[in-house]
């Protein structure tokens, strides 16, 4: 796959439409081409203490960001057309599909691929299968960890290697 969008999203607390920021790498003939990242105003807006310890952010974080429809509005002109790939599909076109639904957006049928998923079937890994470790397993040293652009320029790396 040489074409497509990396996305992860991070959230505010267990509600999948609380997501409080996005990263965005667009990949165009299997080269990072643009990135993308933003805050944004969870809804519901307030964050629990596990959401905090993983990405550390907090409320005072999001207080003056924009909301989803606004942020999203920056992102699709850069995504057009593309598929879309994420460590853990699961988690986050369910945040994407949640927060489209929220915001009573008409949500365009996004074709989404797993780095997880492929991840699994190409590498026996004894320690699992996170973010971090896949990448590790590509050839990618990982910094800055839950920090939605660096997890998303992470994916893309995995997904340029085995999708």
């Amino acid at each position: 796959m040489l074409d497509f969008a990396a996305i992860d999203f991070e959230t505010a607390n267990n509600c999948r439409t609380s997501v409080c920021s996005v990263g965005i790498v667009v990949v165009r003939g299997g080269v990072i081409a643009d990135t993308f990242y933003s805050l944004i105003k969870p809804e519901p807006e307030y964050y629990n203490w596990h959401c905090t310890e993983v990405h550390g952010l907090t409320m005072a974080d999001t207080a003056n960001a924009d909301v989803f429809p606004k942020v999203w509005a920056q992102i699709e002109p850069k995504i057009e057309g593309l598929p879309l790939v994420a460590h853990n599909k699961a988690f986050d076109e369910s945040c994407l599909k949640a927060v489209f639904r929220c915001y009573q957006m008409d949500y365009p049928d996004y074709q989404f691929f797993c780095t997880l998923q492929a991840a699994r079937k190409r590498f026996k890994s004894p320690y699992g299968y996170s973010l971090d470790v896949v990448a590790s397993l590509c050839g990618f040293d990982m910094i800055n960890h839950h920090n939605a652009l660096a997890d998303a320029e992470a994916c893309a790396r995995i997904a340029l290697e085995i999708l």
